[in-house]
């Protein structure tokens, strides 16, 4: 029980009943009837006063979106994507990856790629960025971001650079079949890839997170296209290969420098330097 509290009620009832200096009520009047007995006023009526309710700035409404925003969710704006879980406030998307820098015999290549694909039909989309992932993609509350990236960094500043290739084009479809993507499969590197991923999975297991996939495919996405179209990309995947493996130039090779590995998470990166 709260000492020197008391209920809206009993507040209430005080105003109520408090006397005016003279002793004589506040809130009701008397006075005399035709046959002498004390009659009561009606209370006075207090004129009604209109409010009318300001409009909010537009500039705050921005601040504090719905958690369902459908703009975030319309796949339109996406170029068709959607995702893999929904949005919500707070929840921050986070992976791991070795990125890649694309050097001109690479984007050479894309083009020459994108070129056949289409002849057969497959209208695909190039990757904003190109990165090997070494972890899925998973879920992180904001306040765990801290924590998470110093028990990353911990984990990783043993780990030696080391570099790997890719050579052999690879379809793959996400677990939701929504997209299909055209990638390009490590050929050598996979053991130091292999030891990378273990030490992740340990800072994953410990945050009570996914692990790496089970079925191990290293490889960097090149280019996408939504909805499952596996049949007809395995269809010309026979065709982009020769594309790739007979070139004048010679067999393109895919070069990745393990120098550093990066930790996306929302619109924040974090850099882990590798040991020389």
């Amino acid at each position: 029980m709260l000492v020197g509290y008391s209920s809206s009620s009993e507040e209430d009832n005080q105003e109520e009943t408090a006397p005016n200096k003279d002793g004589s009520p506040t809130c009701e009047e008397e006075e005399e009837g035709e046959d002498g007995c004390p009659v009561r006023k009606k209370p006075r009526a207090e004129p009604q006063v209109t409010k009318t309710r300001l409009p909010v700035p537009g500039s705050l409404m921005s601040m504090f979106p719905d958690d369902g925003d459908p703009e975030t969710e319309d796949s339109s704006l996406h170029g068709g994507r959607i995702r893999s879980f929904r949005h919500e406030r707070g929840n921050w998307a986070t992976y791991v990856y070795l990125p890649y820098h694309p050097e001109e015999e690479f984007e050479e290549v894309l083009e020459e790629l994108f070129s056949a694909a289409s002849d057969r039909v497959v209208d695909l989309t190039q990757q904003e960025e190109f990165h090997l992932s070494l972890s899925q993609t998973v879920v992180l509350r904001h306040h765990w971001i801290q924590p998470f990236t110093q028990s990353l960094r911990a984990d990783l500043a043993h780990c030696k650079k080391f570099v790997c290739s890719a050579r052999k084009l690879k379809v793959y479809c996400n677990a939701e079949k929504t997209r299909t993507f055209l990638g390009i499969e490590v050929c050598s590197g996979q053991t130091q890839l292999l030891d990378v991923v273990r030490v992740v999975d340990r800072t994953m297991t410990e945050f009570r997170l996914d692990t790496f996939y089970k079925e191990l495919s290293f490889h960097l996405s090149l280019a996408w296209c939504v909805g499952d179209m596996r049949e007809k990309m395995e269809e010309c995947i026979r065709k982009l290969q020769c594309m790739v493996d007979e070139r004048e130039e010679g067999p393109f090779h895919l070069r990745l420098d393990g120098v550093e590995l990066r930790c996306r998470t929302g619109n924040k990166t974090f850099r882990f330097p590798l040991e020389p």
